[in-house]
């Protein structure tokens, strides 16, 4: 039933073979190890974290929305292990829907970790009045609204289509974009790659730039490691997203040249062809986390057992009342003769202590 612009790209996650094996064993591995990772995250901070740092409660936040979208993943698994949808259209729109939440507020979580981090570093004497608790609770919740927003598209533009099965000369239904217009088509993957890929790395990577260049000014170098946790989550991110961004992008180009020309079939073929398997990958960045805490938080396992995830987030818990004291020493006349010795006394009260 190819009927539009649409229906080119409709069976782009489920026609071929190799693709759709591969993504969906990657997606019953992401299961396996994201549900309870997740999950013991979520559990290690609420039960056994009673002063939550803004920190903490970021990755708290993350790791509600990571687990969340891992428990969905058994959907998309039977999806590609059947090449059909057999969920219905309401559920069709509201999974994908909720894929691209997930993205948005996950991207945009790691953000605002970047940007605490380089208010800690650049601020540290102003942090307790620049970040507060409340406040970060406040942003928090504007920002899973924005994040349901501007996620729309993907509700919009998604339908369960009927298509033609080649192997069994019958027809299937399928979950597929529904794009009209090649222009929607442009509209909705440039905007989902700038607004959830490009714009946000470029605040992250401006963060951490002047995190390293401060930190660099400083003889205590020693104190950029205290970075290297929040950095891996970045990094990994990034890498586990960039090529379903890029074939964003793929998508993007195609629709600009004609529909009989060379350049838009090998196009076609690549982001059909790379669509399942992209994807598949980008949800690994969501059992990723807890793979980087486990081995963060290697040194406390022997001794505190199931505490362990709870004694790494440790750190972050007492940054406001450390800095508070450090503000009534201010108030008492008590001053550093050296300007540069402060960083490392305000980097101990906002810093993961990762060894």
């Amino acid at each position: 039933m190819k009927t539009n612009s649409s229906v080119h790209e409709d069976d782009s996650a489920v026609h071929n073979d190799f693709s759709t094996t591969i993504g969906a064993l990657i997606l019953s591995l992401v299961f396996l190890l994201g549900v309870p990772g997740n999950f013991f995250i979520v559990w290690s901070i609420l039960a056994r974290i009673k002063r939550r740092s803004v920190t903490t409660l970021l990755i708290l936040n993350l790791a509600l929305a990571d687990g969340f979208i891992m428990i969905l993943t058994i959907f998309f698994i039977i999806y590609l292990a059947k090449q059909r949808w057999i969920f219905g259209e309401p559920m069709c729109k509201a999974l994908f829907y909720l894929c691209n939440t997930n993205m948005y507020a996950s991207i945009f979580l790691i953000t605002l970790m970047s940007v605490h981090r380089m208010v800690a570093v650049l601020f540290p004497r102003k942090l307790s009045y620049l970040v507060t608790r409340k406040m970060v609770r406040r942003i928090i919740v504007g920002m899973w609204m924005l994040v349901m927003v501007i996620a729309i598209p993907s509700l919009v533009f998604r339908k369960v289509i009927e298509v033609s099965d080649d192997e069994t000369n019958h027809t299937k239904w399928i979950c597929a974009p529904n794009h009209s217009l090649p222009r929607h088509v442009r509209f909705q993957y440039a905007f989902e790659t700038v607004s959830g890929f490009i714009l946000p790395y470029a605040v992250i990577i401006t963060c951490y730039v002047l995190i390293l260049k401060r930190l660099r000014q400083t003889k205590f170098r020693r104190h950029v490691r205290s970075e290297k946790l929040i950095l891996a989550i970045v990094v990994m991110f990034g890498l586990f997203w960039l090529p379903y961004h890029v074939i964003n992008m793929v998508q993007v180009a195609a629709e600009w040249y004609p529909e009989d020309s060379d350049t838009r079939k090998i196009l076609d073929d690549i982001h059909s062809d790379s669509r399942a398997v992209t994807s598949a990958l980008a949800f690994i960045s969501s059992c990723a986390n807890p793979v980087l805490y486990t081995f963060a938080g290697k040194s406390y396992i022997k001794k505190n057992g199931f505490a362990f995830m709870a004694k790494l987030f440790e750190g972050t818990s007492s940054e406001q009342t450390e800095n508070k004291k450090s503000r009534n020493m201010n108030k008492i006349g008590v001053r550093s003769n050296d300007s540069n010795n402060t960083l490392p006394t305000c980097e101990q009260t906002v810093t993961h202590q990762v060894s």
